[in-house]
């Protein structure tokens, strides 16, 4: 089974269908409920529904869902009924294989109904497709439309004087570099005020789109980044760190300790300035959570003529 535990959740849809082709005397009892067992289309919904919430025991690798809604509708042509079905779910992973279940649940239960009406070589299912899924990344893009620059700088006394490898720094450079960002710089400096200062207000006065650093965003004495970087920000934009508090609180009883901070800044306010935590855990985590929204801003960014970009 894949791991979508660092997969953020969004709003996922999904519409399929499929068809029961039976003769016309067949079709004619489905559609007036004149059939033995009972109402066909009705329980073949409940089936469906059944399914779409089971799909998870049906099908072996698939994860199991909250699954918010699941519905199901029928319509008749000469020689077959069709059925359709939507799901949705708020989670980490979409709902394709549960939309699909329920029209395959229905269509069989719709068969077994009627199979003493007819010949088996009377019954024929067919056609059952996904017409469309909404929701994660076939929605909400993690790869920019155009390149943007980016700098990463890393927060770290110990990292700087050599001591330890920097792992945070780096897996956040390769996750911005897979979603387009380029160029990319990247610089390691020890926990100082007067050097992160100098350096972030050279990058905003160079344009640089996206400034991330990582590290001093806790409560040490040595955590100075957020105190050195907040008066640099001309727009606060507090929701992108509390989406990725959120996301690593679900994971951690310690997320909420990060005291990071985000918003644009620099001479027309067209910089996002972002500060991560330390950690590789806590730093890859926050990115993951609020990257379909910063890919969203400077995508939306550059729509913008006048050169205060959001104002």
């Amino acid at each position: 089974m894949i791991n979508v535990g660092n997969k953020p959740d969004t709003l996922r849809t999904a519409r399929a269908s499929g068809r029961l082709q039976a003769p016309a005397e067949v079709l004619e009892r489905i559609r007036s409920g004149q059939v033995e067992k009972g109402d066909c289309l009705q329980v073949a919904r409940v089936a469906g529904i059944q399914a779409a919430k089971r799909t998870d025991d049906l099908i072996p690798l698939c994860h199991p869902l909250p699954i918010h809604a699941a519905e199901l509708a029928f319509e008749f042509t000469d020689d077959a009924v069709v059925i359709h079905a939507e799901a949705a779910v708020i989670g980490p992973t979409g709902v394709e294989m549960e939309a699909l279940a329920a029209v395959s649940a229905a269509a069989l239960t719709i068969y077994d109904m009627v199979k003493m009406y007819c010949e088996p070589e009377d019954l024929h299912i067919d056609g059952v497709r996904l017409l469309q899924k909404t929701g994660g990344k076939s929605q909400f893009s993690t790869r920019l439309r155009a390149p943007k620059s980016a700098l990463v700088i890393v927060l770290s006394d110990t990292v700087a004087a050599g001591r330890k490898p920097d792992t945070a720094g780096q897996a956040v450079r390769e996750r911005l570099a897979a979603c387009g960002f380029a160029p990319l710089d990247y610089s390691i400096m020890p926990d100082e005020p007067e050097p992160l200062l100098e350096a972030v207000n050279q990058a905003l006065e160079a344009g640089v789109d996206c400034i991330l650093t990582v590290g001093g965003t806790g409560i040490s004495p040595r955590d100075i980044t957020v105190e050195t970087l907040a008066p640099l920000i001309r727009r606060d934009m507090p929701g992108i760190m509390e989406a990725g508090r959120a996301f690593g609180q679900r994971r951690t009883p310690y997320a909420m300790m990060s005291r990071g901070i985000a918003g644009l800044a620099g001479p027309h306010g067209r910089s996002l300035l972002m500060t991560l935590p330390g950690s590789r855990g806590g730093a890859t985590e926050t990115l993951l959570a609020v990257l379909p929204g910063l890919i969203h801003l400077f995508d939306c960014r550059d729509a913008f003529a006048h050169p205060g970009g959001y104002q």
